[in-house]
C-alpha cells in the first residue's frame, strides 16, 4: 500500500514538474501563432454607393487607416463604386486627388460598368488608372464568397 501511494505521489510530482514546461511551450506556440496571424494577408472590399463626398472621404480614410494599422503589404483593399457613388471617380470629383493617391498606395479602385452605361459616362469621363467590373454588386458578392471582409462606410 505504501508503494502504491509512492507511485501515485511520484506521478503527481511529475505532473507538477512538467506542467510549467507545458505551459511555457504552449505560450511560445501561441506567441508564434499570434505573430503569424498578425502577418497574414488581409482582404477587404469597401462599397461606395452614395453621392455624399463625406462618405467617399470616409472610405478613403478607412483604406489608409487599414494600411497604416496592419501594414500596406499585408492587406488587399478594393473600393468598389457604383450607383450614385460613381461620382467620386469622375475627373472633376472633389475626391479625385485622394482617389489617385489611394491608387498610388496600392488601393484598387473599381468602377461599375453598369453604372457608367446607366449614367451615359465613358472611361474618358473617369479618373485614369481605375479598374472596371461589369457589375459592382456582383463583384462585391463574389469577393465576399471568396472570404474578403466587407465594409460599407
Amino acid at each position: 500500500m505504501n508503494r502504491r501511494l509512492f507511485i501515485q505521489t511520484g506521478a503527481a510530482c511529475s505532473a507538477i514538474l512538467i506542467a510549467p514546461i507545458l505551459i511555457a511551450a504552449n505560450a511560445q506556440s501561441t506567441a508564434a501563432t499570434g505573430q503569424k496571424d498578425s502577418q497574414k494577408r488581409h482582404k477587404i472590399v469597401i462599397q461606395v454607393s452614395d453621392s455624399d463626398p463625406a462618405k467617399w472621404n470616409l472610405a478613403l480614410n478607412n483604406a489608409k487607416n487599414l494600411q497604416d494599422d496592419v501594414g500596406a503589404a499585408n492587406v488587399d483593399i478594393e473600393i468598389v463604386a457604383y450607383g450614385p457613388g460613381i461620382g467620386m471617380l469622375k475627373l472633376e470629383s472633389q475626391s479625385g486627388a485622394r482617389v489617385t493617391d489611394a491608387m498610388k498606395a496600392n488601393v484598387k479602385v473599381i468602377a461599375c460598368e453598369n453604372t457608367l452605361r446607366g449614367q451615359k459616362l465613358t472611361r474618358d469621363d473617369m479618373l485614369p488608372a481605375l479598374a472596371y467590373v461589369p457589375a459592382g454588386v456582383t463583384h462585391i458578392m463574389t469577393r465576399q464568397g471568396e472570404g474578403w471582409a466587407y465594409l460599407r462606410p
